[in-house]
């Protein structure tokens, strides 16, 4: 039975609060037409603060999108092996016990992927496999999951590493002056977070069944418009109104498993923002507490793309997991509109043969965050 373990999450150390947000917004736009209705979008979030990479005078700065881009992959390669090492030890495993690599992201670009990069530096063995998935937007932390769960039917008693590194803020057009661009700049936040699936033991979610939807012709509903200047994201105003043929699919999977998804004992939900989880709760008839997880995302990191899931399965563990058997599913939505969605029960079936070692121990000197360990999050501050 995969099991999917504790991941760990690091935000950067630069803050946007939402009474920033706002400032910037009247100094910036003071002569929108719509300023008024994005003031009143942005509000309504409930986001109190984002992390970015940069300082906020660097981020409203563009200065074209192959320095952007290289800026993308200098704070990959400083901020991912740490929360790496974090999610090994949460899995009690080494480098040398990962078969697979799934890297997701879609705020910047590298080929090689930076999987190729992580098992250069971090011994991982050099037959791990690599999955790098670039264009499922939001969606890729429930895909992650879910190919991760195939590779581990597939391959029975294999281990893999899910990746997701998402800085945003990089996306920043500051020409970009429709009412969806402002309230997604008010919206998205940056992180990085790491997850181990265990083909053997491990606690956590142990995944049962998965699978994926599509809303038929929303294609341009989320979308990049890649252009001389780099990611230009649409967001079409009617993407707030998907859940109502979206939670249909969330019944769908759980009946096919037996299960009711109305009376489950946990929810982990993208919270791509609060009316997606308030119609979901209408739609599922399922309580508004019962996406707490996901909502203290949104309101401590804003909408953290794919990593938003991670995040979210990390409260789950932060408040003490559930007692062993209870059920629960996975979802994560994102451009197509597709939502990819997973189905788990609580396990507790011990971390199996792999012994818990320390950082040290497993990577040496090799593959350290050029950022210290602290810069991920401790739960005391979360």
């Amino acid at each position: 039975m995969a099991t999917l373990c504790k991941p760990a999450v690091s935000v950067p150390e630069h803050v946007i609060t939402m009474e920033d947000t706002l400032a910037l917004a009247r100094s910036l736009h003071s002569d929108h037409p719509q300023l008024p209705l994005a003031l009143r979008l942005i509000q309504n979030t409930g986001v109190a603060k984002r992390h970015i990479v940069q300082p906020i005078e660097e981020t409203l700065r563009h200065p074209g999108f192959e320095h952007r881009n290289m800026l993308y992959e200098t704070e990959a390669k400083a901020r991912v092996p740490a929360v790496i090492n974090t999610a090994l030890d949460h899995a009690r495993l080494r480098p040398a016990d990962i078969d697979l690599i799934v890297y997701v992201s879609c705020t910047g670009f590298m080929m090689p992927s930076l999987t190729a990069w992580l098992i250069n530096t971090m011994d991982f063995p050099n037959h791990t496999r690599q999955l790098p998935i670039a264009q499922l937007g939001c969606a890729a932390g429930g895909a992650a999951i879910n190919r991760a769960h195939d590779f581990c039917r597939a391959y029975p008693g294999a281990n893999v590493l899910i990746v997701a590194c998402e800085f945003c803020s990089l996306c920043y057009q500051p020409t970009d002056l429709g009412v969806g661009s402002l309230l997604s700049n008010g919206l998205f936040g940056d992180a990085v977070a790491a997850a181990v699936v265990r083909g053997q033991g491990g606690t956590g979610i142990a995944l049962e069944r998965n699978g994926s939807h599509l809303v038929p012709d929303t294609t341009d509903w989320i979308a990049y418009s890649v252009r001389a200047t780099g990611f230009h994201f649409l967001l079409d105003k009617r993407v707030p109104t998907t859940m109502e043929p979206l939670a249909p699919a969330l019944r769908t999977i759980a009946d096919q498993h037996g299960w009711d998804a109305t009376g489950l004992d946990f929810y982990i939900i993208h919270a791509g923002g609060p009316r997606i989880l308030d119609d979901l709760s209408h739609f599922l008839e399922v309580a508004p507490e019962a996406f707490r997880f996901s909502r203290g995302t949104l309101t401590e990191y804003g909408n953290i793309a794919s990593a938003v899931v991670l995040d979210a399965v990390r409260r789950l563990f932060d408040e003490g997991g559930r007692a062993s058997g209870e059920r629960g599913i996975i979802a994560g939505f994102g451009p197509g509109i597709t939502a990819e969605m997973a189905l788990g029960r609580w396990t507790t079936t011990g971390a199996g043969p792999a012994s818990a070692v320390t950082e040290r121990q497993v990577f040496g000197t090799r593959g350290r965050s050029a950022h210290p360990s602290p810069a991920i999050e401790p739960a005391s501050r979360r």
